[in-house]
C-alpha cells in the first residue's frame, strides 16, 4: 500500500432497500419479535433459577440456551432497529469488529451447546439406569465450559484475522449488520486464511455437532420403537420432533450461509436467513423448548412454594411421568 493510502475508519450497513413505510413496518415487527424473545428467555431463566423441580441437566442446558439468545439477539438487533430508523447507517470500524466476534462466538457456542443437549436426551432415553453418573453435575458443568471456550476462542481467531487486513475501498457492508463475510469482500487483501479459516470452524461447530445430533436421534429412535406403550412412544416423537425442527432449521440456515459457494444472487437471500439466527430463532426457542413443556408450565403455574415435595436426582423419573416430556427417562417405565 501507498503512503498516501487512506483507511477506513467506519462501515456503512446496507441493509434491507426498502421504501420508507415498508422499513417502519419492519422496525414494529422486529421491535415485536425482540422485546418477545428478551421476555421468554428471561421467564424461563427466572424459572430454572426459581424452581429446583427445574434443576437437572436438562434445563441446565436450556438456560445456556436461553442466555445465549439473549446475547445473540441483543448483539444484532438494536443496531438493526436503529437503522432502519434513520438515513446514516454507519458504524465504527472498531464496533464492527467487536460485533462481528460476539456474534460468532454467541452462534459457535450455541451450536456446540446444541450437541450436548442432544447427548442428554440420548443419555435419558438409551442408558437411563446410567444418567445420574454419566450426565453428573461436574459433567455438564464441564460441557457447558467447554463449549463457551470453543466458540469464543473460535471467534478470537477470526477477529485478529480480521484485524491484520487493510480496508481502504468501499464502506458499504451489504448486510444488517456486521457479518463476517460480508466484512471480507471489502478488504483491500487477499482473504484466503480468512476463508480456509471459517471453512475449517464451519466443520468444528456445524458438521460435527451435527452429526452427532444425527447419531444420537438414530439412536433414541431406535429405542423410542422399543417402547411398547403407544403413549409413550407418542410423547416421546413429540418432543424430540420439536427439538430437530428447531435443531434442523438452525444448522440448516447456518450451513446455507458458510458452507455454500457465495454469489452475488444470493446476498439478499442471505439477509433474510440471517434474521432467523437474530430475531426468530431465539424467540422460537423459549416456545418449543420450554414455554410447551408441561413441567414449566407447572412450574409457572404453582411457583416456588411447593418445590420441596419435587427434589429429586437428575436422572431420577418423575412420580407422574405422564404429565412431563422431560426428561424421557420415564417414557421407559
Amino acid at each position: 500500500m501507498g503512503g498516501n493510502q487512506s483507511w477506513v475508519t467506519e462501515f456503512i450497513l446496507v441493509g434491507f432497500r426498502l421504501n420508507t413505510e415498508m422499513e417502519v413496518l419492519l422496525f414494529w415487527i422486529f421491535s415485536l419479535l425482540y422485546i418477545f424473545s428478551l421476555l421468554a428467555n428471561g421467564i424461563i431463566l427466572g424459572l430454572i433459577y426459581l424452581d429446583p423441580r427445574l434443576h437437572t441437566p436438562m434445563y441446565y442446558f436450556l438456560s445456556h440456551l436461553a442466555v445465549l439468545d439473549i446475547s445473540y439477539a441483543s448483539n444484532n438487533v438494536p443496531k438493526m432497529l436503529v437503522n432502519l430508523m434513520r438515513h446514516k447507517r454507519t458504524t465504527s470500524y472498531g464496533a464492527c469488529v467487536v460485533q462481528t466476534f460476539l456474534y460468532l462466538g454467541f452462534a459457535a457456542t450455541e451450536c456446540l451447546i446444541l450437541g450436548a443437549m442432544s447427548y442428554d436426551r440420548y443419555v435419558a432415553i438409551c442408558h437411563p439406569l446410567h444418567y445420574t453418573v454419566l450426565m453428573s453435575w461436574r459433567v455438564c458443568v464441564a460441557l457447558a465450559v467447554t463449549s463457551w471456550s470453543l466458540g469464543f476462542t473460535l471467534s478470537m481467531v477470526h477477529a485478529i484475522l480480521l484485524l491484520r487486513l487493510p480496508f481502504c475501498g468501499p464502506q458499504e457492508v451489504n448486510h444488517l449488520f456486521c457479518e463476517i463475510l460480508s466484512v471480507l469482500k471489502l478488504a483491500c487483501a487477499d482473504t484466503w486464511l480468512n476463508q480456509v479459516v471459517i471453512l475449517a470452524a464451519c466443520v468444528f461447530v456445524l458438521v460435527w455437532p451435527i452429526s452427532l445430533i444425527l447419531v444420537s436421534y438414530m439412536n433414541i429412535l431406535w429405542a423410542i420403537l422399543k417402547i411398547q406403550s403407544k403413549e409413550g412412544r407418542g410423547k416421546a416423537f413429540s418432543t424430540c420432533s420439536s427439538h430437530l425442527c428447531v435443531v434442523g432449521l438452525f444448522f440448516g440456515i447456518a450451513m446455507l450461509v458458510y458452507m455454500v459457494p457465495d454469489s452475488n444472487q444470493r446476498e439478499e437471500q442471505e439477509k433474510t436467513l440471517s434474521l432467523f439466527h437474530s430475531l426468530f430463532n431465539p424467540a422460537l426457542n423459549p416456545v418449543i423448548y420450554s414455554l410447551r413443556n408441561t413441567q414449566v408450565n407447572s412450574a409457572a403455574e404453582g411457583g416456588p412454594r411447593h418445590c420441596h415435595l419435587h427434589r429429586r436426582n437428575p436422572g431420577e423419573p418423575h412420580e407422574k411421568p405422564q404429565r412431563t416430556a422431560a426428561p424421557l427417562t420415564a417414557i421407559r417405565t
